[in-house]
């Protein structure tokens, strides 16, 4: 499954989790895909996906053959600078959530998801001073490694310090007052380790 992110293209819509499936069962989030991302890159080399794009919401998909995109690469280079950009995005996505999984500690871990979700819609023009979270507190620890006990901690302790409000009594509606101060949320729970050194 493809979609087709040229930049003259209207974008769909839509949010995707995607999903390794272990040997013995077990389900593992190991990406997120915002609207008009392109999904499935993994398949190229093989032929197959390795992962399973899972819908959160209503979405749109647009799917090509590989095959086809590359021959309208060839047509339109601009095209294939499009899909390049892609594609390093992506690696980029990917250092950038292994070292936050590596390095950071929980409620950091918490505040940089926030932050990154926050960042993705403002890109596409979107609404960032609410975020729906379209994941449950265990996808959420899932993806992040950890308990979903860990990421309700976070989450509450985000919104003692006022970094972050709770719309409703669902609490999947979260309040961001500046996506600024989750980036500095992250910083704060890293410089006592730093002080230490």
């Amino acid at each position: 499954m493809t979609i087709e992110g040229y930049r003259d293209a209207p974008l769909p819509d839509g949010f995707f989790k995607i999903v390794n499936m272990a040997a013995d069962g077990r389900e593992q989030v190991v990406g997120l895909h915002f609207k008009g991302d392109w999904l499935g890159f993994d398949g190229i080399a093989s032929g197959r996906y390795g992962c399973d794009a899972v819908a959160m919401d209503t979405g749109e998909v647009w799917s090509i053959r590989y095959d086809s995109l590359l021959a309208a690469c060839a047509q339109r280079p601009q095209l294939l600078v499009a899909l390049h950009s892609a594609m390093s995005r992506e690696i980029g996505r990917d250092r950038d959530s292994m070292l936050s999984l590596c390095t950071l500690p929980a409620d950091a871990r918490v505040a940089d998801f926030l932050r990154y979700w926050a960042q993705s819609l403002a890109q596409r023009g979107l609404r960032t001073d609410q975020i729906t979270l379209r994941m449950t507190r265990a996808e959420i620890g899932n993806y992040l490694g950890m308990t979903l006990e860990t990421v309700s901690r976070a989450l509450s302790k985000l919104a003692r310090e006022q970094v972050i409000g709770f719309a409703g009594n669902g609490r999947r509606d979260i309040l961001v007052h500046d996506a600024s101060a989750l980036a500095g949320a992250a910083q704060r729970t890293l410089a006592p380790a730093a002080m230490l050194q």
